[in-house]
């Protein structure tokens, strides 16, 4: 994996995910930042740089969309890889159509997201 010390922020709205996500991406050498609400990731941002983002799109009060469209409002251009348990037709195509980096489906298979991870912080390094 060519992400070695990569800072991944993981926003969801579920601490037994942030937990569980936290220590895949750690037993792969990887750097896991937490945020349990899209605020505290947004206020998080003035501050700090993650190398990708994980983000479930279903969370209250603000949910991955409105993160993704405030991302988008900072200028920043970060690889985001989108969670989630509602893998509707709209929800994917409005993501895919803010630029994400990929689509994933919960449960996530760690491999996928690992790989996904590496995609994504390539990509943004290139």
């Amino acid at each position: 994996m060519n992400t070695e010390k990569a800072v991944i922020a993981v926003i969801d709205d579920e601490e037994s995910v942030c937990k569980g996500l936290e220590r895949l991406l750690r037993s792969a050498g990887l750097t896991a930042k937490t945020f349990l609400a899209g605020a505290d990731f947004l206020r998080f941002l003035e501050t700090g740089r993650p190398d990708c983002v994980v983000l479930d799109l279903n969370m209250i009060p603000m949910n991955g969309f409105t993160v993704l469209d405030r991302l988008a409002l900072s200028g920043r251009k970060l690889p985001v890889i989108i969670i989630t348990g509602d893998d509707s037709e709209e929800n994917y195509e409005h993501a895919m159509n803010q630029g994400i980096a990929a689509f994933l489906r919960k449960p996530v298979d760690g491999q996928v997201l690992l790989d996904a991870i590496d995609d994504a912080v390539g990509h943004a390094h290139e």
